[in-house]
């Protein structure tokens, strides 16, 4: 049986003074998810439209990569206070193009 696809979606909004500097306390953490095994993608980026939002996206081979990773991610300690979130975790059992 082959295991199913998961992705972590979702935003997070921060003082939109803060935001840019939330995004970049990210950026060591990003690179070395892109290099773990299983990590087909992740990006955690400043939103083009709400100065406040930061907008997550994580994409795993398989729940396993995803738990195997969050046990070493070291995210970082000292991060921007989240005002509001609203990320979800997606398992996927069919992908296809999107057009």
């Amino acid at each position: 049986m082959s295991e199913e696809k998961v992705i972590v979606a979702g935003w997070t909004t921060v003082d939109p003074e803060r935001r840019d500097e939330a995004v970049e306390s990210f950026k060591d953490l990003v690179l070395r998810a892109r290099n773990v095994p299983g990590c087909l993608d992740m990006a955690i980026t400043a939103d083009t439209v709400d100065p406040s939002r930061i907008n997550i996206f994580e994409f795993w081979r398989s729940e396993e990569d995803l738990n195997s990773w969050r046990a070493v991610s070291d995210p970082p300690k000292k991060v921007t206070p989240i005002i509001q979130m609203g990320v979800q975790k997606h398992i996927i059992q069919e992908s296809g193009p999107p057009f």
